[in-house]
């Protein structure tokens, strides 16, 4: 994809990324994506595919491989063919130099839709390698340190373990005979983490949840619109007919204009009315202000509306900053309204040492959405919705007689079914065993060690902010509970506008470039950018590395917009690689340490 920026600024485009049909891996030394020495194609003695049905469009090309499937027969295949992945990504993940390859978005276009996915099968070996030509080497890798954009983490090495566990044993956990031990698995995280929030915890004789109740989502979207759901059906509670659609639309959603997009989302998609939810005031550092909420519940009353839910946010997706929990608890509670938090991004404080003060109050929401690929190192998806009281959770049971009859014997008021199946519990019925990766992770490091690891990179972010008071060029924008840093590139003189227009720009030229990636977004009306700090391996000197490309970029973007006018000469002074004309210079520009974003990575720690 061609840039519209000044072409001065595309010096960053890294030497290692050209735009040449067949780029070098970001990986160096990799040339297989699996173990060489397999053959491709279909399998000797393969059974014949079968004949065409009347009406099929086209008929199958070639035999289906008898190994095609994972069994008892194939399971050395199995063994080679992962290891040969394994090995492969392995390489990559211990040579990859910079977080993105730098690719353009047109070029990954044409490679994409050049393969044949109607075609003949190559094979498995040839398959896995084609794959890996084109998606492994350009992948973005969060494990980088100059990686810093949005919320993704580094995973913990026992998680990953367990994914390749559960992917082939591929358990759904819908129904108990559908899974076995992996629903107990997944009921007892959910006790645990249930307890971590401080929720009564417990089981009756038939082991169903007896106080708190939760069930394991695809992440914080769906785990937020399943609590919006259960708050609807508990305000609807009894309600049919013409009265029900009456009071759908007089239900109220109360939240701050930060919290997640997907609260506005869910009163969408639950046919809430159009000013459904409500923007509750803030202050000064973008937490919700009690005393607002306070007046816009009174407001709400005073309309003859419902206050359905208020939504409180532990850990915002920008400032990174909580919500108090407790002050709008007391609120919620006097007004019967369903508090919920969203603590997709927070939930790491729950095992944290030294922060689990932060979350002050979560114990008395009603419902909590945690993101454990988040801020407990797991692989996407892997996020879940605890709910105070078992009875809540029920709110949005159905029962299908082939799969989770309510009875054992099908007949109303029989006697329950004695099986524990979590889809009485879920939005969705097929469901990845995604509680193993969490299970083994805590298994393997301790719940205390996952908190090391968050409050890690809470204090790599405090490092940030101190190291950016009083910086000449960039500025801060706002403090943080947790590990976000939002900047803006405006020196003294510059006028705010054109800091404003810098923000895209410099993000643009960062990505194109694949040297590193950081975001952007909009604070108090305002353009910045933000690094979103969830690598605690990341240093200091990390950072002031990935901070030292975003003032080059900035440099070569404001001498590029001087290079227009050729009567005023490039300031070298200021980006010394710059050169006349938009010709592209053939080396990345000196930025910071002058060897790219892991320059300097000793240079203090978090």
């Amino acid at each position: 994809m061609s840039s519209p920026l000044p072409a001065a600024a595309t010096g960053l485009r890294s030497a290692a990324a050209p735009s040449s049909p067949e780029p070098p891996r970001a990986t160096s030394g990799v040339t297989s994506a699996v173990t060489p020495g397999a053959t491709s194609g279909a399998t000797p003695g393969a059974t014949p595919a079968p004949t065409p049905r009347d009406g099929d469009e086209r008929a199958p090309r070639g035999p289906v491989p008898g190994d095609a499937l994972l069994r008892g027969a194939t399971a050395a295949e199995y063994a080679r063919v992962t290891k040969g992945v394994v090995d492969d990504i392995a390489a990559r993940v211990a040579a990859v130099t910079q977080p993105f390859a730098g690719v353009g978005r047109a070029e990954l276009g044409e490679r994409t839709d050049a393969v044949d996915l109607d075609g003949p099968g190559i094979g498995t070996t040839e398959a896995l390698r084609e794959t890996a030509a084109l998606y492994a080497d350009n992948a973005v890798w969060f494990h980088h340190p100059a990686y810093a954009a949005h919320l993704n983490c580094p995973v913990a090495l026992p998680a990953v373990a367990a994914e390749a566990m559960l992917a082939a044993i591929n358990t759904s956990v819908d129904t108990y005979d559908q899974s076995g031990a992996a629903t107990l698995m997944e009921r007892r995280l959910v006790d645990w983490t249930a307890a971590r929030i401080g929720f009564p915890v417990g089981r009756d004789e038939r082991g169903e949840a007896a106080g708190a109740d939760g069930v394991f989502t695809s992440g914080g979207t769906q785990s937020n619109l399943q609590a919006m759901f259960l708050a609807r059906q508990r305000a609807l509670e009894d309600l049919r007919g013409t009265e029900r659609a009456v009071a759908q639309s007089r239900l109220r959603v109360l939240a701050t204009s930060a919290s997640h997009f997907s609260v506005a989302k869910s009163a969408l998609l639950l046919g809430l009315s159009e000013d459904a939810v409500i923007a509750v005031g803030v202050d000064d550092e973008g937490r919700m202000d009690p005393d607002a909420l306070g007046r816009a519940l009174t407001d709400v009353v005073r309309a003859g509306d419902i206050a359905m839910a208020v939504v409180a946010t532990g850990g915002t997706t920008d400032r990174g900053c909580i919500d108090p929990i407790r002050a709008i608890a007391d609120l919620a509670d006097a007004t019967g309204a369903w508090l919920h938090v969203d603590a997709a991004y927070g939930c790491g404080l729950l095992v944290s040492p030294t922060r689990r003060g932060k979350l002050a109050g979560i114990e008395r929401a009603r419902s909590v959405t945690v993101d454990y690929h988040k801020s407990f190192f797991q692989p996407v998806s892997s996020s879940a919705l605890i709910v105070r009281e078992a009875a809540d959770m029920a709110r949005g049971s159905w029962h299908a007689d082939y799969l989770n009859p309510a009875t054992e014997d099908h007949e109303p008021g029989g006697e329950p079914n004695p099986d524990p199946n979590q889809v009485d519990k879920s939005l969705q019925t097929t469901r990845r065993f995604d509680a193993l990766k969490l299970w083994v992770t805590l298994r393997a490091l301790g719940a205390d060690g996952v908190g090391q690891l968050v409050d890690a990179m809470c204090d790599l972010a405090q490092a940030v902010h101190a190291d950016l008071a009083g910086d000449p060029e960039l500025k801060l924008v706002a403090p943080t509970d947790l590990s976000t840093v939002l900047f803006r590139y405006e020196p003294d003189g510059l006028a705010p506008e054109r800091a404003d227009a810098l923000v895209p720009q410099v993000r643009r030229v960062l990505f194109d470039s694949g040297r590193a990636l950081v975001a952007k977004t909009v604070v108090d009306g305002r353009p910045c950018l933000k690094l979103t700090l969830l690598n605690p391996d990341m240093t200091l000197g990390d950072v002031r590395a990935v901070l030292d490309l975003v003032r080059s970029a900035a440099h070569g973007l404001l001498a590029g917009e001087e290079l227009v006018t050729p009567d005023v000469p490039p300031c070298r002074d200021t980006h010394p690689r710059l050169v006349r004309d938009g010709v592209r210079p053939d080396a990345p520009p000196a930025a910071g340490p002058g060897a790219g974003p892991a320059a300097g990575r000793n240079e203090g720690s978090a």
